[in-house]
């Protein structure tokens, strides 16, 4: 889904709520955990369906606990969708610090150039 289409997306505010506008899918998590991961589907897939995001957490040897995470992990996905970017107000730079970047500069400039040894061939 892109940001056009985004705006008329609500987050809503519990988890039973977005919970329901979800479809719950659950699976084998594998991986580390032991005989019990491996036997039991406690790898827990969200997807949003307004919006076709999916969220998926396997860490938890728990459905409940991955769950939750998976829960989390899709809201911080839907406010990063619905996040609009504040467009920047451009500045203008006065000329009292345009002048005295120029001198910072120029003062900059000569300390280095005293720095350097000196030409045998100008004195």
């Amino acid at each position: 889904m892109d940001k056009e289409t985004a705006p008329d997306l609500v987050i809503p505010e519990s988890d039973e709520q977005l919970l329901a506008e979800c479809r719950v899918e659950t699976f084998r998590a594998g991986g580390p955990g032991g005989q019990h991961q491996n036997t039991t589907e406690s790898g827990v897939r969200l997807i949003h369906l307004p919006s076709g995001l999916r969220a998926l957490a396997r860490e938890e040897r728990s459905q409940h606990r991955n769950r939750a995470k998976a829960l989390d992990r899709l809201r911080a996905k839907l406010e990063a969708l619905l996040h609009r970017e504040t467009p920047r107000v451009s500045t203008r730079v006065p000329r009292r610090q345009k002048e005295k970047r120029l001198g910072d500069k120029r003062k900059r400039g000569e300390a280095k150039r005293l720095r350097k040894r000196p030409d045998p061939e100008r004195d």
